[in-house]
């Protein structure tokens, strides 16, 4: 089964959890970038990516407890 095949077989809610997993991880990456960068006007991009990630870190959790909801047996 190809990445295709396995999206199209995903619920929208496994789909969303996914996409905000990878966002998440993305702003991590970025905020990993900022950090090594150590430039003097660093503590505004640093700021911004502590924004970012608790804003990707809440949609997560979002979409996590959404999909939990759908799996609960009734």
């Amino acid at each position: 089964m190809d990445n295709r095949s396995a999206a199209r077989s995903m619920t929208r809610a496994e789909q969303e959890t996914e996409n905000e997993a990878n966002r998440l991880n993305e702003q991590v990456e970025i905020a990993l970038a900022a950090v090594a960068l150590r430039s003097p006007d660093s503590h505004e991009s640093l700021e911004l990516c502590a924004d970012r990630i608790e804003r990707a870190s809440r949609d997560l959790g979002d979409a996590l407890r959404e999909l939990a909801k759908q799996r609960k047996p009734e």
